[in-house]
């Protein structure tokens, strides 16, 4: 054996923890599909750590804020992943999103320089019998090895819908309509375009949203629930008139210049690339099929010529119970040489993949070591997540979660929303230093 630890997914998850491992002193064989002749239904390259649902990391803000809160924790913990983002960095008011073409680059130029890491590109289809692994194959894992993670967790893997949003070339978007600003002023002012819709526009537009052609499910994906935190907004529409303005096109905190007053609804792009020359459209994740998706949002005041530089898609994700399945270091119980990481896990969202690939690294490199690693405490983001996922949630219910102060033990005692999350936040940053130290 050349390697020390097989990782196997070179999203996210799997090159953050090939990091760990590798700046930790072991040998890493890391595995990837992609660059073999075969492709995901949602990547478009063969780069390792691809985003390819938004180019977000969601908030960056430490104090108030459980997302920005995990950052700061992975940044205390020499995150690949985090200091690729903030490399990569492109204007988003208060979050932290990143040029995704040059983010992929720099954290797979750094995984290739590095000289403890063997990137492999084939498709693994079975999980390894011997030797300690990583699975970090993600949502999208290829058939054989899910039938191959079935055969050894004795139970099958749940599933649900993931939505990626279009993308719009900026030179195509008319100015003269749209403008810059972010909600509340918030950030430099030029982090988000606004395109304004009247009632009668947004009437129209939710009109077009029900009755427009939406792609046909496979036999295997019917019965497939959708998850909250990524809803494709015709689903969202479906839900009622004012859905919509109280979620992805809400008006608020933003003035329409031409009348000074917040319009009846606004749809946001946010620049996606360092260049600035493409934006995604925030929140519009769609099943819409490709030609009514054109018709309908070209019918959007501001986006009338609109090129698009990828349209939006559907794909289905998959994770595994883990609450009942690994244990409290991501090791599969019934095969403890393999840790899952990853939101093959059931974590949703760029940020926490990353944070328990980190984990499932730090976890391997101690037991190659001979020693134990104690999981961080609960008052952590990282804590929070782990327990979370390893056993906090109910099996029998277990559904895919971000990060969020829910899953943190309360805060004892009355106090006021803002204080609390300060509170949090305080005592988090603590508890992180008190398990650094020990």
């Amino acid at each position: 054996m050349t390697h020390d630890i097989h990782i196997i997914g070179g999203g996210l998850a799997g090159s953050e923890a090939a990091w760990q491992l590798a700046e930790a002193g072991f040998k890493v064989r890391l595995s990837e599909m992609r660059g073999t002749g075969e492709m995901t239904p949602a990547h478009h390259t063969d780069g390792l750590a691809e985003l390819v649902c938004s180019n977000s990391f969601r908030s960056d803000d430490a104090t108030s804020n459980a997302v920005g809160l995990l950052h700061a924790e992975m940044r205390a913990l020499g995150s690949l992943i985090l200091r690729e983002g903030d490399i990569h960095r492109v204007p988003a008011g208060s979050a932290l999103a990143v040029d995704r073409d040059g983010f992929s680059a720099g954290v797979t130029g750094a995984l290739t320089a590095h000289p403890n890491i063997t990137i492999v590109r084939e498709r693994v289809d079975t999980l390894p019998d011997n030797g300690l692994a990583i699975i970090a194959t993600g949502p999208l894992t290829a058939a054989p090895l899910a039938a191959s993670i079935g055969a050894a967790t004795g139970a099958d893997a749940l599933a649900f819908f993931d939505a990626i949003a279009p993308i719009v070339y900026f030179d195509s978007i008319d100015m003269e309509t749209a403008w810059f600003q972010s909600r509340w002023n918030k950030g430099e002012g030029k982090d988000y375009i606004n395109c304004a819709l009247s009632k009668e526009e947004y009437l129209a537009f939710h009109t077009g949203l029900i009755e427009g052609e939406k792609t046909e499910f496979k036999e295997w994906e019917r019965d497939t629930p959708y998850f909250e935190g990524c809803m494709p907004i015709e689903v969202m529409a479906e839900r009622g008139f004012d859905t919509l303005r109280f979620g992805p096109m809400k008006p608020v905190g933003l003035d329409d210049p031409r009348t000074g007053r917040w319009p009846h609804a606004v749809v946001q792009l946010r620049q996606d690339n360092a260049q600035g020359t493409l934006w995604n459209i925030v929140g519009f994740q769609t099943k819409l099929k490709h030609a009514d998706q054109v018709r309908l949002f070209r019918t959007i005041p501001g986006l009338e010529k609109a090129e698009f530089a990828r349209l939006g898609g559907l794909h289905r994700n998959t994770f595994i119970r883990s609450p009942e399945l690994l244990d409290p270091t991501l090791r599969l119980k019934s095969k403890p040489n393999i840790r899952f990481a990853g939101q093959i896990t059931g974590c949703e969202g760029y940020i926490e993949s990353a944070a328990i690939g980190l984990l499932a690294g730090r976890f391997a490199a101690a037991e190659l070591r001979g020693e134990t690693l104690a999981p961080p405490p609960v008052e952590t983001a990282f804590g929070a997540l782990l327990h979370h996922i390893t056993g906090a949630a109910e099996a029998a219910t277990y559904q895919p979660m971000n990060v969020n102060f829910g899953l943190f033990p309360p805060i004892e005692g009355r106090t006021k929303k803002a204080d609390r999350k300060r509170m949090y936040t305080d005592r988090a940053r603590a508890a992180l230093a008190q398990w650094l130290a020990a």
